[in-house]
């Protein structure tokens, strides 16, 4: 074998490769793994992303490791300290050694002879191609396109006097004190960016063609804090981390049943926070039920609080064209600016975008059917990690990691050398990847796999269920193909 062998490539060094390093380290101690990343740091979207305010949109209790207590007071907790976290994490179980930076996954090509992968690698500081090979391939890159977010276009956008940053390319150190902002856009990004930026602005305005839902909540969680004068904190971070999936869970399954109460809790919310006199119809009232697509999360009320402030506030129309002085709306209004931020979405990419093969054959990744929500029919020693829209990426996260370690030790035990997910006939592909009417999922999900018509072919969003087919389910099961390495 070559230097550049290995059991496993990890292709990501997020928090989703980060985890498979630690899993792969701790439970499959025979293997050979190393982690390639494509940026020259670790943390994926927690190192990329440098735009003001950039905290989690769900709580580090359930968005922390299984294996690592989260132990920062604040439960919705700011980029940096998330970044240190992993950080931690990545030194306490020294995996530094096994992480390569500048490592770009251009393609792989899978050799059924071979029992192996070979992975084009690129070196993005001298743009050198190298090949590793591998026994199972476990890509943890995340769901987008780290070069570019997604910007759609603007009529005139090349007349407009100020600056235009998308926020997945913030400038350092910007300078945006005493202007007028216009932010397009009200996801979980606008609504993290507006009330940070509105203690320097002049002033920001949100700029939306339809509401979002909210969901105001404090950033601390009182039961943890409480608990953890009197117990240790670990054992208080994995009682808050099940109260917090169990809440979840309850909360997600409440909104599809009773979408219209949940509704009604969610508007009366807001309404009490912006007060009596304020559009809710207009701006804060969606045509879609709650979950629909993902909620935004307002801790401690800040964005309402921004609105209050009247440091901030938002307009509901669609955009004409860009002017010389700002945006010119459809109803024929224009809201000036000096700086406009395109907060409007990202680039969702399948497999991290890398072309791969089989035989010499390409995967259409589209034309295949999910296994487990991580494997593809009629691809062979390779998972992906997909988190949950509905909760938590890293309890999916988590699981994916804890799966392919089992897998790996079953395949071992058992003597295989390949397994490959093989759909049955009366198996037909029904549904998209993700139940989402999100713009930025809708517009991507032709490049992911189908879900099949029953388990194991569906991409379920359902933590509890999971735990039990994935973290204690049966390996072996007829629809994944098992074969033995030819001598």
């Amino acid at each position: 074998m070559t230097q550049n062998h290995f059991n496993v490539i990890v292709v990501g060094a997020g928090i989703s490769g980060i985890g498979a390093g630690y899993y792969l380290q701790k439970k499959c101690p025979n293997k050979s793994f190393v982690i390639l990343e494509g940026r020259d740091n670790i943390g994926g979207t927690w190192d990329l992303f440098r735009y003001p305010g950039i905290r989690s949109d769900s709580d580090m209790n359930t968005m922390g490791f299984r294996f690592k207590p989260w132990m920062g007071v604040k439960s919705i907790a700011d980029g940096p300290s998330i970044l240190s976290y992993l950080h931690e994490t990545v030194k306490e179980n020294d995996l530094n050694k096994k992480i390569h930076f500048n490592q770009w996954v251009n393609e792989a090509s899978w050799s059924s002879r071979d029992s192996q992968w070979t992975v084009q690698v690129e070196n993005k500081k001298t743009q050198e191609l190298q090949d590793f090979t591998c026994d199972f391939l476990f890509l943890c890159g995340g769901y987008y396109n780290y070069e570019e977010g997604y910007t759609p276009h603007f009529a005139g956008r090349e007349n407009f006097l100020g600056q235009i940053i998308h926020p997945q390319k913030w400038p350092k150190n910007l300078d945006y004190k005493n202007k007028k902002v216009v932010v397009i856009g009200s996801g979980a990004t606008a609504v993290t960016i507006i009330p940070t930026m509105a203690e320097e602005a002049a002033h920001v305005t949100m700029l939306q063609r339809s509401p979002t839902y909210f969901l105001s909540a404090p950033d601390e969680d009182p039961v943890g804090n409480f608990l953890r004068k009197f117990i240790s904190s670990k054992l208080t971070y994995k009682l808050v981390r099940w109260k917090n999936i169990r809440f979840q869970w309850w909360f997600f399954q409440k909104c599809r049943k009773f979408p219209k109460k949940v509704k009604e809790f969610l508007i009366k919310q807001v309404r009490e926070a912006l007060g009596p006199n304020y559009d809710i119809e207009t701006h804060f009232t969606p045509k879609y039920n709650p979950w629909e697509q993902r909620m935004c999360l307002v801790p401690n009320g800040d964005f309402f609080n921004a609105i209050n402030a009247g440091k901030a506030s938002v307009i509901t129309d669609h955009i004409d064209r860009f002017t010389k002085k700002g945006i010119k709306l459809k109803s024929g209004g224009e809201v000036e600016a000096d700086l406009i931020v395109t907060a409007t979405g990202l680039n969702l990419e399948v497999c991290n975008g890398i072309k791969l093969e089989v035989d010499n054959n390409e995967v259409d990744i589209s034309k295949t059917m999910t296994y487990k929500g991580m494997m593809f029919s009629d691809v062979p020693n390779l998972v992906a990690t997909f988190g949950y829209t509905n909760a938590s990426w890293t309890l999916r996260a988590d699981l994916t990691s804890e799966y392919v370690c089992r897998l790996l030790n079953f395949m071992d035990k058992k003597g295989y050398a390949n397994c490959c997910p093989r759909t049955a006939e009366h198996v037909e592909p029904e549904g998209d990847w993700l139940d989402f009417t999100s713009g930025y999922v809708k517009r991507s999900m032709h490049k992911f796999p189908k879900q099949g018509s029953r388990d194991p072919w569906r991409n379920t969003q359902n933590f509890p269920k999971d735990v039990l087919a994935i973290r204690w389910g049966n390996i072996d099961n007829k629809e994944l193909k098992f074969t033995a390495l030819e001598n």
